[in-house]
């Protein structure tokens, strides 16, 4: 099963929406944080856990990691989005496997050519400079669950980089070792 944050569930989507809207730029650091965490909740509850327990296989486009970097330590506000995140996804607060798809921030923002940016992406080359930071400091933490790809290749190339790591963890899976 394929998921993604924000969204994945009805209520998800709606919350989503309010997150990437340019329109919300009043929005407090905290409002982020929290929704991005009910919607998790809400993921976690509705859909992943119930995956899990039909013994299937979960890959998520974002997980906790996400917010740990992006309002933790991008925001700035620290331990308690860990705090919270914890509360919202619970026992499937951490995933048996990351793959961290790195680029520096300049080369992200070029491959988004004339695309509308959303409100996060519309934070500007310094907050993308923390985030990327943010996660290659997560990444050194636990090298046993983060695998770093290098993602500045084409598509295909990063395509082939990222197989390796997930066919070792659904070998891993099949073998009852996750």
């Amino acid at each position: 099963m394929v998921t993604r944050e924000p969204g994945g569930t009805v209520i998800g989507e709606k919350i989503r929406a309010m997150l990437l809207d340019t329109e919300n730029t009043e929005m407090a650091d905290i409002t982020e944080m929290l929704l991005y965490a009910a919607a998790r909740a809400q993921l976690a509850g509705e859909v992943i856990a119930r995956a899990l327990e039909s013994n299937m296989i979960v890959i998520c486009d974002r997980w906790v990691d996400s917010s740990l970097v992006y309002q933790g330590v991008a925001r700035g506000l620290g331990e308690g989005v860990f705090d919270v995140n914890s509360q919202a996804a619970g026992e499937l607060f951490s995933p048996d496997v990351t793959i961290l798809l790195d680029i520096d921030a300049e080369e992200a923002i070029r491959r988004l050519g004339d695309r509308e940016e959303d409100r996060i992406e519309s934070m500007g080359i310094e907050y993308r400079r923390k985030v990327r930071a943010g996660y290659l400091a997560l990444a050194k933490s636990e090298p046993g669950r983060i695998q770093v790809i290098d993602a500045s290749g084409s598509p295909e190339e990063v395509h082939e980089l990222v197989k390796a790591p997930l066919k070792k963890a659904v070998q891993a899976f099949h073998e009852g070792a996750l």
